[in-house]
């Protein structure tokens, strides 16, 4: 899209779109916007690529997604574009999603109703434990969350061919986190706050294996029975923390970019 044509098109959005939608919705905008914005934070972006999508509550087939050709930086609540659960565009304004981005996406939607939030990443870190032959190691306390409780799915290409969402689903089976070989990571959360926790801890976790390898020294592998305690005193933590860690993010990009929520 020409330049001045998108920035009069983005105007537009700042200013109607919040009247447009309703409340719920504008909610579930500001937290998604505020997800992207943190990617670039925390250094897990790749150019205009790569896609976080939410369900619109109160739909089982209406999503929000980046437009494609903004930067994660230029996300904002109202420049998030709605899609079907196929990606056709339910907005006519000129605003487009990269349709090679959603076909992962809807596999997931499709067949896990109660993974309203899913996000994939091409990070340096993801993508070097992917292409690894042992995945994921449970040497550090940041891993223990995901101990057998991560799926793998080999690479088949570029995300394209909608025959590969069977493999997808079958691969991720009953977890919220994906190892894409070859390609990437991807969680999925009830909502934006569960995605992007456990998309942090599992980047974290991948670049700690990646300095742990790195030295060459011998590995120190705690036993099954620690681990698998680990991951279930991870499981029940949400009880405790009540959301404040997704709180206090907000507040910082309220403090440093709080065009997010425009």
């Amino acid at each position: 899209m020409d330049p001045k044509k998108l920035e009069a098109v983005l105007e537009q959005r700042r200013a109607t779109v919040r009247e447009r939608v309703s409340p719920q919705e504008w909610q579930a905008r500001e937290d998604l916007a505020a997800c992207y914005r943190l990617c670039v934070h925390y250094r897990m972006t790749d150019m205009i690529y790569n896609h976080i999508s939410l369900k619109i509550p109160g739909s089982d087939d209406h999503f929000l997604i980046n437009a494609f050709g903004l930067l994660y930086e230029e996300v904002s609540a109202s420049n998030l574009v709605k899609v079907d659960i196929d990606g056709n565009l339910l907005d006519d304004d000129g605003l487009e999603v990269n349709p090679a981005g959603f076909v992962i996406h809807s596999a997931i939607h499709k067949a896990r109703h109660d993974l309203s939030c899913v996000f994939h990443t091409h990070t340096r870190a993801g993508v070097a434990i992917s292409a690894q032959e042992r995945g994921l190691l449970p040497i550090s306390q940041h891993a223990m969350r995901f101990y057998n409780r991560v799926g793998y799915h080999g690479y088949e290409g570029i995300a394209l061919d909608l025959d590969e969402q069977q493999r997808l689903v079958q691969d991720l089976g009953p977890h919220d986190v994906l190892i894409l070989r070859n390609h990437g990571l991807l969680t999925a959360g009830a909502g934006v706050r569960e995605a992007f926790e456990l998309m942090y801890y599992l980047e974290l976790a991948c670049q700690i294996q990646l300095d742990a390898t790195s030295s060459g020294s011998q590995l120190v592998m705690p036993p099954h029975e620690v681990c698998e305690h680990a991951a279930q005193q991870f499981a029940g933590s949400n009880d405790f923390i009540l959301g404040r860690d997704w709180a206090a993010l907000r507040r910082m990009l309220d403090r440093k970019e709080p065009d997010y929520r425009t």
